[in-house]
């Protein structure tokens, strides 16, 4: 068996053979027609075309005398060309057989029939090089040593697999179906900074980057806009939502990414309880639209959408699977549970909100959902508005589905001197080391003493597409980020 380098060094020997006969192995134009799917779609009616134009890369390759069959595919479709020498020049006949490989791209034009195996095919007349390969595809011989490498070469991987080309597909399904629904809904799409002073709008560690214009450092952003999209609230816009790319400088498991997609939308004259409504219905949607199902198995967990979702009280469910009243426990108790219960944790810049915080992820792993998670205490979620009849309280949510959260939305705070209280809360703690609570945003106080209306605001991001799909995080990501090769 030859190695891949023998390989390339025949391939770029038939390359110096098209050039030397004055033949662009690298044309830039195509007298291409159609694509494979329509072809197939309308067969009848093409075969009775005198001749058409089609291309494709070359899959699969089987000489046999003076008949030469091969499929290519357009990423449509494939599709069978049979080049018989009787009905083709010498010329490109040979050619085709000197220089053409599995991985070309080639242009052919001919004639549709079926063949006696009732195979749809296109009988050549002509031929044309669109784009000479030089490295042989994965295959039985020259396939992916391992999974890092099939990531690394993710376009490798998409075109040799059918299932990660259908993830590629439905995820463009989730995110249109999510954007036309909310768009239906009433809700305008908006763009907001990706480079902030202030890295806001979410619990998390931000990458650092310098602006050389600026001469300063500026944070990307950790949410979808979300003190952006507030402000758009206090401007008098009534429904606006974001799709984007967001960053977090954070670790990495089958759950979490440092860059990611995520929605936020921000809905006028709404609290969280409205915001639950929309939410569910949105989901049902966005999983029939994408996977055609309302049920689904995710992480061994059975899911119906379509059943009536269940409610989770904080405190309760902590109580209940631990034995652990957070709402009187001390942090050295709760760290004794932690241990107790050999549940991990990070001790830098630890304090009570993240020791309960450990304490909940470990009660969530084992609901199955779907669910809403509510009545969380005010030291968790410094953006949200407390509840009138409970001020230790805040009215979010956070939808719960196979032990994980895939989605949080709550009434957003609008009391500028409660959030700058909040905000020196969290300056504090992040001055004692924890790194993911947020900064103090001083023009987002000083723009909602202006004034903002009530408000509800919800998010999620692609891990709830990786959830009903059932597969991890990287997996779901076309391109996912890889350390480079040494």
């Amino acid at each position: 068996m030859a190695s891949i380098e023998e390989i390339r060094e025949d391939r770029l020997r038939k390359l110096n053979i098209l050039k030397e006969k004055g033949i662009n192995p690298y044309p830039a134009d195509t007298g291409r027609e159609y694509y494979l799917s329509e072809v197939l779609e309308k067969f009848e009616e093409f075969s009775k075309k005198e001749s058409i134009i089609l291309a494709g890369r070359i899959m699969s390759l089987r000489p046999q005398g003076a008949f030469i069959f091969f499929n290519f595919y357009d990423g449509t479709s494939s599709f069978q060309v049979l080049m018989k020498k009787e009905d083709i020049s010498d010329k490109d006949f040979d050619l085709f057989l000197e220089t053409a490989d599995i991985g070309d791209f080639v242009e052919v034009k001919g004639s549709l029939f079926i063949t006696k195996r009732g195979e749809k095919t296109l009988l050549a007349k002509e031929w044309k090089m669109l784009a000479k390969s030089l490295r042989p595809l994965p295959g039985e011989y020259y396939g992916f040593k391992d999974e890092e490498e099939r990531l690394r070469k993710r376009y490798l991987d998409i075109l040799m697999n059918e299932d990660v080309r259908n993830i590629v597909h439905k995820r463009t399904l989730f995110w249109k179906s999510i954007r036309n629904f909310l768009i239906e809904k009433g809700f305008e799409e908006v763009d907001t900074p990706v480079l902030e002073n202030t890295a806001g709008g979410a619990e998390a560690r931000p990458f650092i980057t310098h602006h050389n214009a600026l001469n300063m450092d500026v944070f990307l952003r950790i949410s979808a806009g979300e003190l952006w999209q507030k402000r758009l609230m206090i401007a008098g816009m009534p429904k606006v939502f974001e799709i984007g790319r967001i960053f977090r400088n954070e670790g990495m498991d089958a759950e979490h990414l440092q860059d990611y997609t995520q929605m936020e939308f921000y809905w006028a004259y709404a609290n969280y309880k409205d915001g639950m409504k929309l939410s569910q219905e949105m989901y049902k949607h966005v999983a029939k639209e994408t996977f055609g199902t309302l049920k689904f198995k995710i992480k061994g967990f059975e899911i119906d959408l379509e059943k009536e979702w269940e409610t989770y009280d904080y405190t309760e469910t902590i109580k209940k699977m631990t034995g652990t009243d957070i709402s009187t426990a001390s942090l050295e108790e709760i760290e004794n549970k932690l241990r107790d219960l050999k549940i991990e944790y990070d001790k830098k810049g630890f304090n009570i909100t993240r020791a309960i915080d450990s304490l909940w992820k470990y009660c969530r792993k084992q609901i199955a959902g779907p669910g809403f998670l509510v009545n969380v205490p005010v030291t968790m979620e410094p953006l949200a508005k407390r509840m009138e009849t409970n001020k230790n309280l805040v009215e979010r949510f956070q939808i719960i589905l196979a032990g994980s959260e895939v989605g949080k939305g709550f009434s957003e705070l609008n009391d500028p001197l409660d959030q700058a209280e909040r905000f020196l809360e969290q300056s504090k703690l992040r001055e004692a080391g924890d790194e993911e609570a947020q900064m103090y945003d001083a023009d987002y106080v000083e723009a909602m003493e202006y004034g903002m209306p009530p408000t509800c605001g919800f998010g999620l991001s692609e891990r709830l597409f990786c959830f009903l799909a059932d597969k991890p995080a990287r997996e779901c990501q076309i391109f996912p980020l890889m350390r480079p090769l040494k």
